[in-house]
């Protein structure tokens, strides 16, 4: 008994903290959002989080693109890793179908820009591989 509610309280602090790294996504400071999304990315990379992220998803989309969009270099770079394994979570279904669809024109235009940083343009390219061939519908 003891165990499994050591266990469920453990699990709420995780949801809590990850919880705390999406609204750090917003953050004025790029060092806060850099660490951000590297807590996420490992978060991500280490475990399953399908329903926690599933009714998170939106608003998860909407930082990602905001970092993609108005960080540099670094952040960039991260923000398309943690769009990858967002990606890799949701899975071929028509969750991970609507992030790949809703974020696939920003990810061309960074990897398209000259003035992009190598590693953001890098891992803008990884991204949209790893979508398209996880989530797209449309064959072509």
């Amino acid at each position: 008994g003891s165990e499994a509610a050591s266990e469920q309280c453990q699990e709420e602090e995780a949801e809590d903290r990850l919880k705390e790294h999406m609204d750090s996504l917003l953050d004025k400071s790029a060092k806060t959002r850099q660490a951000a999304l590297q807590s996420l990315r490992l978060a991500f990379s280490s475990k399953t989080l399908w329903e926690f992220l599933l009714e998170r998803r939106l608003t998860l989309t909407d930082s990602l693109e905001k970092c993609l969009k108005k960080g540099k270099g670094e952040e960039q770079a991260l923000a398309g890793t943690v769009l990858t394994l967002l990606c890799l979570q949701m899975g071929s279904g028509p969750e991970g179908e609507e992030l790949f669809r809703s974020l696939k024109p920003l990810l061309i235009s960074i990897l398209t820009d000259s003035t992009a940083s190598p590693t953001a343009r890098q891992s803008c390219a990884t991204a949209l591989g790893m979508c398209c061939y996880i989530a797209a519908a449309d064959l072509e």
